[in-house]
Order: C-alpha cells, then sequence, then structure tokens
C-alpha cells in the first residue's frame, strides 16, 4: 500500500482521514480498548521524604546525589552504604576485583569515587557536611549511619528508575558498573 498526502493541497483533516482509511479505522465507529492495562505508577524522586537526616542531607538530596554520579561511583558508593557505612579501601577493591559481572580495577576504585566529592559540591546544600568521609592515612571510608540507611532507600528506588540514573559517556547502561 502506498499513501501520498500532498502537504500543499490537502488539508489536515483529509490526511487524517486517509491515514484512517488506508488502516481500516472508521472514524464514525468508535473505538473501545477493553484490556486496555492499567497505567502504572511509577515512583519518583518527590515520594522520598524531605526530613532533614543531618548535615543537610534528606532523601530528595541522596537521590540526586546517586542520580548524578558516574555507574562506577554510584556502584562503589552502594557497597559502602550496604556494609553499613564503612568500609576499608581493601574491603572495596577486593569486592569490585573479584565482582563476577562488574568488575572495576583496583586502580580505578579511588577514581571511581573522586566525582562524589564534584557532584556533593553541585548537589548537596552549601555549608552542610560531606556524605562521604575518607581516611587517607588509615585507607577507609565512613557514610554515617542514617545517611547510609538514606542511601538505601535512594537506591531502592533507583532500582525502579533505571531511567532516572546518569550514563556513562560510552553509553553504559545505567545500572551497569
Amino acid at each position: 500500500m502506498r499513501l501520498t498526502i500532498d502537504t500543499e493541497t490537502d488539508s489536515y483533516e483529509q490526511a487524517i482521514a486517509a491515514v484512517q482509511a488506508a488502516f481500516g479505522f472508521r472514524p464514525d465507529v468508535p473505538v473501545h480498548w477493553l484490556d486496555a492495562p492499567a497505567a502504572e505508577h511509577r515512583p519518583g524522586p518527590e515520594g522520598l521524604g524531605a526530613d532533614d537526616l543531618g548535615g543537610g542531607w534528606t532523601d530528595q538530596v541522596l537521590f540526586q546525589m546517586i542520580a548524578s554520579l558516574m555507574p562506577r561511583a554510584r556502584a562503589v558508593l552502594r557497597r559502602i552504604a550496604e556494609l553499613g557505612g564503612t568500609a576499608s579501601y581493601d574491603e572495596i577493591q577486593q569486592h569490585f576485583a573479584d565482582h563476577p559481572t562488574h568488575p572495576i580495577p583496583r586502580a580505578k576504585i579511588g577514581g571511581s569515587l573522586t566525582s562524589v566529592k564534584a557532584v556533593q559540591r553541585r548537589v548537596h546544600p552549601a555549608g552542610g557536611d560531606p556524605l562521604l568521609h575518607r581516611g587517607e592515612r588509615a585507607r577507609h571510608y565512613r557514610i554515617d549511619r542514617v545517611l547510609a540507611a538514606g542511601l538505601i532507600r535512594a537506591f531502592a528506588l533507583a532500582d525502579s528508575r533505571p531511567d532516572l540514573m546518569r550514563r556513562d559517556p560510552d553509553g553504559q547502561e545505567p545500572g551497569s558498573v
């Protein structure tokens, strides 16, 4: 079938009528889709809490933080939060070096977290406490327990809405590391 619409001579209504006729739609007969699926509710960050968890951090701000991070930094931050907010540099390196699906080379763990500081400056309210504390001499990472719990909530939303997460410049999927 070939359908040609001349935009110089045909009106909008004539073009619509031609398309309907070509596909067998009859405008004089109402179309009802009886088995239409119900619209799925898609939660968003607005459903997260706006109460101050400490240092100006809220669940919504924590979600903005993780949504803005590159996938590798997001994965490392998530691992620290899953460990209750405290992890040694060696634990993080070992976890991702041996990760079965998304390994991060040992030398890139620190670099992956460099973006946390940059994103934090942009997302977090001015003058607040940092989210991630790094003990360079002791080689450990720490996130306050209440903020680690908030991150877990934010990651739960991120799991249900990967479309809201930042991707790597090379097109890496949001959930990948």
